[in-house]
């Protein structure tokens, strides 16, 4: 699998077509799905149903929570699975890092290079990998640089491991 076999995987899922879709509706400033259900889409792995569809935006002039509650009570509406909006605007304060200057920014900063994954129809289809597509055709979990072994957020990273189970995963390589 290479860049090409990601994207057209992802192209081709109606699913995330019709998630796309209903996403854009909201009509959101540089929103991105991205992160778990992308990973599992392009393995081939069952997305859990408790598993959660994350969609990020960046919108400085309006930081409340209650806004993305009300995003997500709408996706839900549209279709029944677990949704999880945040404004990247503001998660810098939640995650304790400097300000984000957009949405791919925060996507870039996500803890495992295969989670740091976003698509997009602004307005057409468009795929972002700021690691490139290595990790997911070898099927690698990599902390990306923000939560490499010589920074604080490294425990982040191998508690992440733990949680997910990913160690129980044989087709799957940890590179703590």
């Amino acid at each position: 699998m290479n860049l090409v076999d990601i994207e057209r995987r992802l192209r081709e899922d109606d699913e995330l077509q019709q998630m796309l879709e209903i996403v854009e509706r909201l009509d959101l400033s540089d929103w991105w799905i991205c992160a778990g259900v992308l990973r599992s889409k392009i393995w081939n792995f069952e997305r859990h149903e408790t598993s959660d569809i994350d969609i990020v935006y960046f919108d400085p002039s309006d930081l409340s929570e209650e806004t993305e509650k009300r995003h997500e009570q709408y996706l839900n509406s549209q279709m029944d699975l677990l949704w999880s909006v945040k404004n990247q605007a503001r998660m810098h304060t939640i995650n304790e890092l400097p300000p984000y200057t957009s949405a791919q920014d925060a996507i870039s900063q996500f803890p495992e290079t295969v989670t740091a994954i976003g698509v997009t129809r602004r307005p057409d289809f468009e795929l972002y990998l700021p690691y490139g597509a290595d990790d997911f055709m070898d099927r690698i979990i990599r902390p990306t640089p923000h939560f490499q072994i010589d920074t604080v957020r490294h425990l982040i990273f191998q508690r992440r491991v733990i949680e997910k189970r990913w160690q129980d995963n044989t087709g799957l390589h940890i590179c703590i």
